[in-house]
This record gives C-alpha cells, structure tokens and sequence, in this order.
C-alpha cells in the first residue's frame, strides 16, 4: 500500500471485530511513527496501549458511567470554540447528520443518538486501544505535534491492514482512564485511537473534505496580485486567493451538540 492509497482509505472506522491485534505489529507501528516530526525534536506524545483485561476493565467503568448519564469529568482543555463560525460549524453538523442517517437514527431519536456516542466507550468492538496523552506545560505547538504522531499511527496501520478511529471522546472520563493506566500527574489525556480489523457489515458514511480552493492558496508568477501583495506585504509575488463560499447551507443544517462530539 502506498502513501497515497493509506491516506484515501484511511477513515473513522465505528465497527471492528474482535480478532486481537498481534503485539508485534503494534511494536512495529509505533516503532515506525517515533519517526514523527515534532519541533525541536521534543516528542511529546506519552502512549499507553490497552488490551485484554485492562482494556475491558476500562470499557466497564466508562460503559458504567454513560450508561448512567454521567456528564463527564472537568474538562482539561476546549474540543471545540464554544460557538464554531462558518464554515466550521457547517462541516461539524454535516458529518455528523450523514452518520446517524447511515445508521438509521433519525434527528428526534435522542436515545439512539445517545447510544450511538456510547460505543466510544466501548471502542467500536475494536480489541486494541491507545491512549495520548501530553505533558501539561506544553504548549499549542506541540499539542500540533500529537495530531502528526497519531496521524502517522494511523496511516501506518492501513499499511498492516488495520483501522482505527480516533476519539477525544475518551477524555470526557479522563479520571476513570487514569484508574486503569495510572499516567503521571502532570499528564493530559489528549485523545484515544481504537484500533482492530472492520467489520464491513456495519453502515457507515463517508465524510466529504472541502474543495481544495476553500483551504489553500496559490501564490506564484502567473496570478493576479493578492490581497497581501496589494497591502504592501510579500515583495514581487503574485497569487490567486479563492475566498469560501458563505452560504449556510453548504455543508448542511443539522445542529449536533455535547462535548462527546467529533
């Protein structure tokens, strides 16, 4: 499988079976991804990986406190800006509609929505979990710098054969997952990564990505002068600037919200 081929099927996959994940292919994963880059070469990541008995004693106590409606533990950072602006508010609520329509689960069912958020907990049937944390005096920087090691983690396990599905939703109930793994104090649970071989007989939906031209940028020798050249920025370069699109409805309407969301 080339790079390009892992990054295409790479997905959040919501349904595994239970074959267990070999160890020696979870030692060669992680091997691999210490490769990652990360500034000043300070590696921040602090990776647990959970299976057999932990794993289901971690799944009880979380499963345990869903299931009785437990809002959580004090958060320990923001998932997302308390009222996300367009375009990302769109994106969210979209992704989040074609899932529970792939599912079957209509807007007004509360309870199915609500069980379906509880399968985080529960790892999607995946049989393998790990656990990233970072230290607490770190900074937005490097917190950047997780998003690339579990990027990497999980484009290496499309290459073994394997999907994942990454998940803050474990930090909801950090307390409960510091019961199990015991990380040190000045540790943050970032987020989890279920990791196992999919089931294809669940449904699922495929979320769409932007348009290129919504997210990137072209300056270069052809274009017409960009906004920066016209304010006396970027000396001799041109560009095109490729504004998004403003309407509301662009990525949909439906308005999902809980800090369990993703």
């Amino acid at each position: 499988m080339d790079v390009y081929e892992a990054v295409a099927s790479r997905r959040a996959v919501r349904a595994s079976r239970d074959d267990p994940v070999p160890r020696a292919v979870l030692e060669r994963v992680l091997t691999a991804a210490a490769r990652t880059p990360s500034g000043g070469n300070l590696q921040p990541w602090h990776t647990y990986v959970l299976t057999g008995a932990p794993l289901a004693e971690l799944k009880k106590r979380t499963a345990e406190r869903a299931a009785a409606g437990d809002p959580g533990d004090e958060p320990e950072y923001r998932m997302y800006p308390p009222e996300p602006k367009s375009p990302y508010r769109q994106r969210r609520s979209a992704a989040a509609a074609r899932r529970f329509e792939a599912l079957g689960i209509r807007r007004e069912d509360v309870a199915a929505r609500r069980a379906a958020v509880a399968a985080n907990w529960r790892c999607f049937g995946a049989p393998c979990l790990l656990l990233c944390y970072i230290d607490r005096a770190m900074g937005s920087a490097q917190w950047s710098d997780l998003g690339m090691y579990l990027q990497t983690v999980m484009l290496l396990l499309r290459a073994e054969g394997l999907h994942s599905c990454a998940q803050m939703a474990w930090s909801v109930y950090h307390r409960s997952v510091a019961e199990v793994v015991s990380p040190a104090a000045d540790l943050v649970l970032f987020a989890g990564l279920s990791i196992g071989f999919e089931d294809p007989s669940e449904p699922f939906a495929r979320t769409g990505r932007a348009p290129l031209a919504q997210t990137v940028t072209f300056l270069d020798d052809d274009a017409p002068s960009s906004p920066a050249r016209r304010a006396g920025g970027l000396p001799g370069v041109r560009g095109r600037v490729v504004r998004a699109p403003s309407t509301p409805g662009a990525y949909g309407s439906l308005n999902v919200t809980g800090r369990q969301q993703w």
